[in-house]
This record gives C-alpha cells, structure tokens and sequence, in this order.
C-alpha cells in the first residue's frame, strides 16, 4: 500500500529537526532543469505567473536563484519536515520516532511540481511551484506536460513491490500528474465529509487536515492492507459504507 498526498505552500525551515536521517530526491536532475528556466524569470513574471503578490514573486524569485546542489541538512531540510499546510498539521511528523519514518519512508509519497516525487525524508529546498501552474518549458505548455509519464512510472516501481494499492490523498490538481491508464493498481480514494447546515459536506480545511490524520494513523499503525484504513477514527471520524461507493470510500464525521 503506497498513499500519495500533495505539497503545501507553507514551509518551514526553522523548527528543531525530528530526525537527522535523510535522502536525496529522485529527480534532482530534472529539478535543476526547470530551476534553470525558473532563474530567467524576473520577480514581476514570477507574480503574474503564480498569480501572487509583488512580495511573494520577489521571494520566490530569489529562492530560484539560490537554489543549488548539492543538499545536505545545512541548506535543505526533509520534505515532510520544510511542509507545513493543513495536511501536514494532521501528519504531524515532528512528532515520529525513528520507526515512523522509515514506514513513512516506504509507504508514503508527496507530489511535487518542482520535485516530481518525493520520499518524507528527501531533502527539499525552499520553493513554490504549484503543479497547475502554467509554465511553459523545454519540454511542452504546463507542468504536466513536463513530468509525462514519469511520475507514473516511478510510482509503478513502488507499487510493483508491494500489494498494488494507491491510497490517493492527494488534492485533484497534483493527481493529474498521475496518468491513470498507465498505472498499474488499485487506486482507493478516501473522502471526508462533516457534518454542517443539516447535511454531511467536504470542508476543504478539514478534509485536508485528515488526509494527513489517515497518513499519520496508517503510519503509526504500520497498516499495510488497504482494509484496514476503514478503521481510521482519528478526531471523529468514522468510516460509512452507505455513502462510500466502490474505492471510493466516505468517512464522515458530526462534531458536538
């Protein structure tokens, strides 16, 4: 059982690190192909491409400038450690022991639009490049079109060494870097509904932050059988075969 989930927009880079073991990511090369053509922009293009604020183009701006290999714990920092969006609030890996990590290490996978794929404990440095962003490059009009097939067929290989089951917990933008007629599994696709205004409802915060719950509960359960996510309680919520529909599976709660 592999889960993917996406990057987040919040990093950090200053709390203590939970662990000092690391990795290298995968795609370096190509990562320093797209830095390559990102450095060409000035921080004006990097607002309007981005669609953020002036301040933010200059930050990120002078991220693609300093960005460089190679990496190490003194000028990067693990991925699953540098995100600090809603969905990491609910993994909340700073707190994993040793063990976790390295079951997170085999069984959990972030999307990346710079970074394509990355293990927790890969080392990342600062960036923003959301996966829908429309970058045009050396290789087509959009991100997309730069990744291919070879985010696919990385995941391929994790999966052809284990059971042959994605958990996609991943937001819809980032799974489109998945192709799904070249992947080789069963994809389950949880969803989280709360109960609001006299119905059960996605609430993007909430349904983020338990994308990271579920990652943190397989993980500390060391779950390797996709069934066994159905018992995922944390905070509340509670599997509901009514709602669910295939791999499809709903879990709903109603706080008090």
């Amino acid at each position: 059982m592999l889960m993917v989930i996406s990057p987040a927009k919040t990093l950090d880079y200053e709390s203590p690190l939970a662990t000092r073991t690391y990795t290298q990511p995968a795609f370096l090369g190509d990562s320093r192909e797209l830095i390559d053509q990102l450095k060409e922009l000035e921080p004006h293009q990097v607002s309007n491409l981005m669609g953020i604020s002036d301040k933010l183009g200059q930050l990120n701006a002078e991220r693609f400038g300093q960005w460089h290999t190679p990496f190490s714990l003194e000028n990067a920092r693990q991925a699953v450690l540098a995100f600090k969006g809603d969905v990491y609030t609910g993994l909340d890996a700073s707190s994993f022991d040793e063990n976790d990590f390295d079951f997170a290490q085999k069984h959990l996978r972030i999307l990346s639009g710079l970074y394509g794929i990355l293990r927790p404990l890969d080392l990342i440095q600062p960036y923003r490049l959301e996966m829908g962003t429309k970058f045009e490059n050396n290789r087509g009009k959009d991100l997309y079109a730069f990744w291919g097939e070879s985010l696919t067929h990385t995941l391929n290989e994790a999966l052809s060494q284990d059971d042959g089951v994605l958990v996609n917990l991943a937001s819809n933008e980032y799974y489109k870097s998945i192709k799904p007629r070249k992947l080789d599994a069963r994809v389950v696709t949880p969803q989280f509904k709360d109960w609001k205004n006299g119905q059960y409802k996605m609430i993007s915060f909430y349904a983020k932050k338990a994308r990271g719950l579920m990652c943190r509960f397989a993980i500390q359960n060391r779950i390797t059988q996709v069934a066994d996510l159905q018992g995922f309680d944390l905070e509340g919520y509670a599997y509901n075969p009514e709602q669910s529909e295939g791999d499809q599976w709903v879990f709903l709660r109603k706080q008090d």
